[in-house]
């Protein structure tokens, strides 16, 4: 999953701001380079099975 390959930056700011209507362009960017989604609008780059993972399987020892 592209989630190991982000760099931290990017999983803090989406911990932080779960399930965020729009990402900033950086983490957008970020998490394409990963390997993850990459629509032309950064408001539908995650889906709910993204923001669920992060919400409840992502861990704070990156």
């Amino acid at each position: 999953m592209w989630w190991l390959d982000l760099n931290t930056d990017a999983k803090e700011w989406l911990r932080e701001n779960l399930r965020a209507e729009e990402l900033p362009l950086d983490v957008a960017q970020a998490i394409a380079e990963a390997g993850g989604p990459h629509p032309d609008d950064p408001s539908k780059v995650l889906n709910e099975k993204d923001w669920d993972f992060i919400e409840t399987q992502s861990e704070f020892v990156d």
